[in-house]
Formats: structure tokens, sequence, C-alpha cells
């Protein structure tokens, strides 16, 4: 089978936003390997149907004229076989397959083997929440990022986090030629953030105004016990000889493990109990206020104040 004569390396399909425009990567060869240095370079878009001497409405931009039907420009260098190509204000009704054809004297060929398919689509696309860690544990620091496909990086999307601080807006370019709008934001994990919900909205500019798609993830943060307290039930003057409940509690994640309870004496903490409530039978010389619990997880334990039981 012969080789075509021109072939160009782009992608096969791209999206675009209406309203918004398209920056398409594009490179070409030629066979024979030679362009013709005296004699002017065109570059040339069709769309639909090769067969344009039938169908010349098809030839949407030809760059040897000054007007064109659509709204395309070759920002690519051809004679350094760049065709990259801008296409602007891109409308629905445009979406196709388009066709690269190069003009240099003798030399006429359309790359009819790279058709390119161009799909615009009307809602924009939901940005990409990533997190620098799986596993979230309270006291770490991780990076959040929000990315949002950019298909005209001349006007890239707008992009927020719901996070305290403000950051930078980065668009970068891909391996295969597209774009992407980054922003990045550090934040320090607390176990209020156990819950929250991390949204980022990328507000694209279209012709006439904006267009919003946004996402969100909810944390999951690990931590270790908090607000540990220890309560007594029947509260109030107890009697000697009656009995009462002291009760532990605390806020983990993962949950409580274990309750230990302890009480105070002249010889320091004594280990009286394990379990989150613990029955005690009055006496005379019983003093409630040395009583505290400990509240234990895998990630570490706290104490109640021993002054919670009046």
């Amino acid at each position: 089978s012969h080789k075509p004569r021109l072939f160009i390396r782009s992608l096969q399909t791209m999206r675009a936003l209406s309203g918004s425009c398209l920056h398409i990567p594009c490179n070409f060869g030629i066979k024979p390997q030679e362009l013709e240095d005296e004699n002017p370079i065109y570059g040339i878009w069709i769309k639909s149907d090769l067969r344009f001497a039938t169908a010349p409405q098809n030839v949407v931009f030809n760059s040897s004229k000054s007007v064109n039907i659509f709204q395309m420009n070759i920002v690519g260098n051809l004679r350094a076989r760049d065709c990259t190509t801008l296409f602007s204000n891109l409308q629905a009704n445009q979406t196709d397959v388009y066709y690269f054809r190069m003009e240099n004297g003798r030399f006429m060929s359309t790359a009819s083997c790279n058709p390119i398919r161009i799909e615009v689509e009307d809602s924009p696309w939901t940005p990409t929440i990533n997190i620098s860690a799986g596993d979230l544990k309270e006291h770490q620091s991780v990076t959040v990022t929000c990315s949002a496909f950019t298909p005209c990086p001349h006007s890239p999307p707008e992009l927020t986090l719901n996070l305290q601080q403000d950051s930078l807006r980065q668009t970068e370019k891909n391996t295969d030629g597209t774009f992407t709008t980054k922003i990045q934001e550090t934040i320090t994990l607390s176990d209020t953030h156990d819950g929250y919900n991390i949204r980022c909205s990328a507000r694209y500019p279209v012709i006439g105004g904006n267009k919003t798609a946004e996402t969100e993830v909810t944390l999951s943060v690990s931590y270790a016990p908090k607000y540990t307290s220890a309560s007594i039930s029947p509260s109030g003057l107890v009697s000697a000889g009656s009995w009462v409940e002291l009760s532990c509690s605390s806020r983990a994640k993962p949950p409580i493990r274990s309750f230990t309870w302890f009480r105070n004496s002249k010889h320091g903490a004594v280990k009286v109990a394990v379990g989150q409530v613990y029955r005690l039978q009055m006496t005379n010389m019983t003093d409630l206020r040395s009583y505290y619990c400990e509240a234990e997880n895998i990630l570490g334990r706290q104490t109640s104040k021993w002054c919670d039981l009046k």
C-alpha cells in the first residue's frame, strides 16, 4: 500500500466547549520529504468530506484567504511542519470530522488517513479533585489539587476551592499537546476536617458569559480521642451505701477500643476498672473527684479531667 503523501500527527478526537476556542496540536510529515522553499505554503481545513471539489463549502479555512467560513487560524509555523491551529468561537453545529490539507507549489495533498473529529459540547467538564495521601490522619499536611480540562488555553477556566487561602492558577501543557488548568492548596488536617466536603468549581469563560461545573469529595480523617469526659448518674448528693454509675464519653476515629478508669490516690493513679461504664458503691470515704477515665484508639489516648465529677 502506498503511503499518503501528507500525514499529520494530532489527536483523533478533540472536545470543545461551545462559545469558547479549541487549541488543536498538529504536526505534519510529507513524502517526498522536501518543501518547496521558493513557493508559498498554505494550510487548509476541510470538514465532513474530502471531495471538496464537489462541495467547496466544506473548505472552512484556507490560510491563503483573508476571509474564511470558520474562525480558524494556523498558529504553527508551516515551514517547520507545525500545523497547530486555533479554532475560535465554536458552536455545537460545528461538531464534525476535519481534514488537514497542504498546498506548496506543485505539492498538494490532503491527510486523508488522519481525520480529526471535533466534538463541540454545550456543558463544561467536571473538574477533578486529587488529595496527595490516601489514608488521612490528623496533623498530616496534604496537598489538594483541583484540575480542569482546558481545550482553550487562551482563556482557561477559573478554578476555586472552598479552602482557606487563595491559590495560584496554572495552565500546564500535557504530553499530547493539550492543556490542563490546576490549582493547589496545602492543608494541615485536624479532626474538624473529618466529613468536610471539599468543593471545586471550574468557570469557563465563553462568548456572552461563563459556564460553570463543580465537583466535591468528602474527607475521611482519622484522629485520636477528643472531648473525653466523665459523668455521674444519678447526679446530685448521693448517700453512703447507694450505687452510682460513672460513664465515660469520647469522640474518635476509628472508634474507641478501650475505656479505662483510674482513681488518684496518695500513691499515684490506680487502675480500678475497664469499660465505658463503672459502677461503684459509695462509702463515707468515697471522693468522686479522684476518679477519671481514659479513652484509647489506635492513634492515641486522652484522659478526662478528674474535676468533671462534682
